[in-house]
């Protein structure tokens, strides 16, 4: 099974933070601009909160704000759900399944590793499968191969 951590070693973007005081304009034009759906919210390099693209859309959006004069602690998740480097992606993808979120930070006890999205899960997962089937095909294919050869020497009439 995958980690966290494995997945992380792997995965080309960074960690993007954004301080509470950020005006979500900022935190909008981050997540555009890096191209992700979910910033981690820090203050004194602790993480306090997580603001999503739905977020903006649901509370900012919706209730006719300024995304210009709202601040992010107004209307990011303070209660952060996390995942630890040595989890599993599948224990990781049941706890987004069940909460119904698309993002989940990674913490090595304070130390803010990573982020982890729905997407980047699944897609490692099906890589691991994949690899897994092939893998398991070229044994098949071996082991018909060698079956086959060994056995037409051994039902070769021997002496002539």
């Amino acid at each position: 099974m995958s980690t966290v951590r494995r997945m992380l070693s792997h995965k080309l973007k960074g960690v993007w933070t954004v301080a509470p005081t950020a005006y979500v304009r900022e935190a909008v034009t981050l997540m555009v601009e890096k191209d992700v759906g979910a910033i981690v919210v820090v203050e004194n390099d602790a993480v306090v909160g997580i603001i999503t693209e739905r977020d903006v859309v649901r509370k900012v959006l919706a209730h006719g704000k300024d995304a210009n004069t709202t601040r992010v602690e107004e209307i990011m998740t303070s209660r952060v759900l996390y995942v630890r480097p040595e989890q599993t992606l599948e224990e990781c993808m049941v706890l987004m399944d069940d909460k119904h979120i698309r993002h989940l930070p990674v913490l090595d006890g304070n130390q803010l590793l990573g982020i982890i999205s729905i997407r980047d899960a699944i897609k490692h997962v099906i890589a691991d499968r994949e690899f897994m089937i092939e893998q398991l095909e070229n044994y098949i294919l071996d082991r018909r191969d060698f079956e086959g050869k060994a056995g037409a020497t051994e039902a070769a009439p021997i002496g002539r």
